[in-house]
Order: structure tokens, then C-alpha cells, then sequence
């Protein structure tokens, strides 16, 4: 479960994204301004098991669980993990590149990108600059390639940004919530007080009202197909496929509705097959369970589904590689105590990646050959035979740590039996 921290960080620097993207797209799309021949911007880098690890005790230490309302808290983000979120938050444009460099009152930020048109070739940099203020941050500097855009034009812009990025949901959360952002040497501090009601800010902070009435078709799908199919014992997830992409099917238009039913879709069943609770602010959706507990397995197995959808969420949410370190990140934790480090929980990891970036990246089609029908080995390759329940002793013994050669070997493998489903190719 996502915490307040989360929604109001990603509202938080959605904001700053929007008061130039949005622009930049746009007129790259009518006039082809900005557009150069190369980015500018290096890569950004990818997320490791010790991020995770860092991001997950920061979130603990601001979960709003049982702190009192009104009281000013602040919380403090390395340049690093921002660089990470906002690298994750660009993924819908492909092959975003991302850059922050924050200094003591200042922060520069830029990014090059794919304009998202076959129209145009080339890449969009951006270069912005931010200086502190008493309460969020003021734009100082806006430049598109070559051009620099007036700072009033870019300030003045920004209510229709948010919609056209659909923050605006991130957005009345960050302004409800955050008081002063200051930037400081490689980080940045959030001043902030939770408000009355802080489960309700959560729901709304995590998802809108439309999503939410979107989510609730879709556990109410499952919660009657779980009363038809508790009573018969466990239940292959490749039966629960077919009819609630079929509903995904009927109720999508065009490609861009074909997505979000396809992620309300997976997000439905991950919270079905992970039996957990949905946050306080949705208490009109029922829980897909629907007081008939069903029990889901996939290639016999009731932890294969686990691991096989909360991937495909993550993916289709945030993009593959936050998916994958994720799922690293459990099996380096279970190494340390817990049920051990397993591949074949990590090929479950990596197959339900897949099946996320299918779901948007070619919605329409998914949503066809799943509403088909489909077989359990059209989801998994056969994996039995991987090792898993290593401790982490073990594990360095046989394969010498995350990264190293005989791992990569392992991986390479399970990636090979990946490519021998035609339904977990890459989208077009």
C-alpha cells in the first residue's frame, strides 16, 4: 500500500514537471520548435535494490498512521531518488533522460525526450531553474532547445498543464499539504502537516474519482466471480482472464481508454489474488473477494499470481524497470530472512512485467486475446526446476550476489523462456 508520503512527493514534483513538458510538447507538435538532433541530458540512472531499500525507510518514517493532524513535519529527498521518481513519471514518452542538479536555493532540472509524435524526429531539451520562495517553488528560467520562453507565459500556463498531464489530482494534494519547499546541497526539503482526515487525502492523493469508479467495476466483476467459483476450490488465474478483460473490452473506445481499463483491470485482480485492503477513502468499492475468499494459483502455485500481477501493475503504472527492481528488491529481502531468495518468483516477476507493458503498450489488442481465452502456459514458461529458498549466504555461494556473472546467466535464461510466449513479446 502506497502512503500519503507518495502521493503527495509524486504531486509534489508532477508539478514541476507540467510547468514545461506540457508546453514543450505542445509546440514541438504544432510548430516543431526546440526540436535538435541529439539530447542533451545523460541518461538517468537506474534504480537499485539499495534505493528501494532507502525509499522504503524513508516512507516509514512519514507514514501518517497515528501522527496528529496539523502538525508542521518535514522530510528530506536525496537529488538521487528525485531524478529516479521523475525518470519514472516520463516513461509514457519513451526514453526520457533526466538530470537535477540542486544547490543551496536553486535547482536546475533538465530533460530530453521523444516528441510523442511519428511526425516528428528529433529530441525535445528542456532546461529549467528553480529558486526557493516562502512557499512552493518560483520559475526563474525556461528554455526549449534554443528558445527561451517567458517566464509569464510559462507561470500562466500552468492550471491547463496540470489537466492536460492529469495531475490535478497530485496537484490539490501537494498544495493541500506542503507549506515551503527548500532546496539545499544534492536534496531538497519538504515542509509539511498532514490534514484532518489524512486517509481521505491518501484515496484522493493515490487515485481520482474516476479511477476509483473504475476500480469499483472491476472488483465487483471479480467479487461475483468469486462467489461462482469459491465453492470449487482453488481457481487458475488464467479462468479469471478471459471475462474480466472482456468487460475491458466492452467498455473501451479508443486506445487511450483501452490502457486505463486495462490497469483498473490488473489492479483488480492484484488486490484479489493479495487479499489487501483497499485505502479508507474507497469504502463504497467492495473487496473483489466479496466475503468468499478465493483461492487463486497460477502453475500450481498460490505465490506464482503474487508476483506475476503486482508486477504487471507496477509495470503498466510506472513503467518495467520500477517493476523489476521491486520484485529484486523482495527476493534480496527474503535472502535475509524470509522465505529465501527465489528465480523462480523472480521469472514470475519478470512475466507479469511483460504482461503490464503489454497492457498499454498495444491495449486494444491485449484486451482481444485475453478476452479469448488463455492457458496457463500462455502466462508462464515451465520454471520448476529454478532454484529458489536460498539464504543469502547460499545464494552468494552459487551465484555470487545480484549482478554477477552466474546470475546473469540465470537471468538470461529465464528472459529465454520468456521469449517463447507470444503473449509476453514487447509491444510494438
Amino acid at each position: 500500500m502506497q502512503t500519503l508520503w507518495t502521493g503527495f512527493k509524486r504531486g509534489l514534483f508532477g508539478l514541476m514537471l507540467a510547468f514545461f513538458l506540457s508546453l514543450a510538447l505542445a509546440a514541438a507538435a504544432v510548430f516543431g520548435w526546440g526540436l535538435e538532433a541529439a539530447p542533451r541530458t545523460a541518461p538517468a540512472p537506474v534504480a537499485t535494490v539499495d534505493d528501494i531499500d532507502r525509499a522504503l525507510r524513508l516512507l516509514k518514517s512519514h507514514d501518517p498512521r497515528g501522527k496528529l493532524p496539523g502538525i508542521l513535519r518535514s522530510a528530506t529527498v536525496t537529488q538521487r531518488d528525485l531524478v529516479l521518481l521523475g525518470s519514472l513519471g516520463l516513461q509514457r514518452f519513451g526514453e526520457p533522460r533526466m538530470q537535477l542538479a540542486l544547490q543551496t536555493g536553486t535547482a536546475q532540472l533538465q530533460i530530453s525526450l521523444r516528441p510523442p509524435t511519428q511526425n516528428l524526429t528529433g529530441w525535445l531539451n528542456l532546461d529549467a531553474q528553480w529558486q526557493d520562495s516562502a512557499g512552493l517553488p518560483t520559475l526563474q528560467r525556461l528554455t526549449l532547445g534554443q528558445l527561451k520562453v517567458p517566464n509569464w507565459l510559462a507561470n500562466a500556463a500552468l492550471p491547463g498543464l496540470v489537466a492536460l498531464l492529469d495531475l490535478r489530482t497530485q496537484a490539490a494534494l501537494a498544495q493541500q499539504l506542503v507549506s515551503h519547499v527548500g532546496f539545499g546541497s544534492r536534496q531538497l526539503t519538504l515542509d509539511y502537516a498532514l490534514p484532518d482526515n489524512p486517509q481521505q487525502a491518501l484515496a484522493s492523493g493515490l487515485m481520482a474519482p474516476e479511477e476509483q469508479d473504475r476500480l469499483k467495476i472491476y472488483t465487483e466483476r471479480l467479487a461475483s466471480l468469486s462467489t461462482e467459483l469459491a465453492a470449487t476450490g482453488p481457481v487458475s488465474l488464467s479462468r479469471l482472464l478471459p471475462p474480466v478483460f472482456a468487460l475491458a473490452t466492452q467498455r473501451s473506445t479508443d486506445k487511450a481508454s483501452a490502457a486505463r481499463e486495462n490497469r483498473a483491470a490488473l489492479t483488480a485482480l492484484a488486490i484479489l489474488v493479495n487479499d489487501q485492503a483497499l485505502p479508507g477513502l474507497m469504502t463504497d468499492i467492495p473487496h473483489p473477494a466479496n466475503n468468499r475468499p478465493l483461492s487463486v494459483t497460477l502453475m500450481g502455485r498460490h505465490d506464482t499470481p503474487q508476483h506475476f500481477l503486482v508486477s504487471a501493475v507496477l509495470s503498466a503504472r510506472g513503467g518495467g524497470a520500477l517493476a523489476d527492481v521491486i520484485g529484486l528488491y523482495k527476493e534480496v529481502s527474503d535472502s535475509r530472512g524470509g522465505s529465501g531468495f527465489s528465480f523462480n518468483d523472480l521469472a514470475a516477476d519478470r512475466a507479469g512485467t511483460r504482461l503490464g507493458l503489454q497492457a498499454v503498450g498495444d491495449p486494444k489488442a491485449f484486451q482481444a486475446r485475453l478476452a479469448a481465452g488463455v492457458l496457463e502456459a500462455d502466462l508462464m514458461p515451465q520454471v520448476a526446476d529454478l532454484p529458489e529458498s536460498m539464504s543469502a549466504q547460499e545464494f552468494r555461494q552459487r551465484f555470487g550476489g545480484v549482478g554477477a556473472p552466474a546470475y546473469r546467466q540465470m537471468m538470461d535464461n529465464i528472459e529465454a523462456r520468456l521469449d517463447g510466449l507470444s503473449l509476453l513479446q514487447p509491444p510494438p
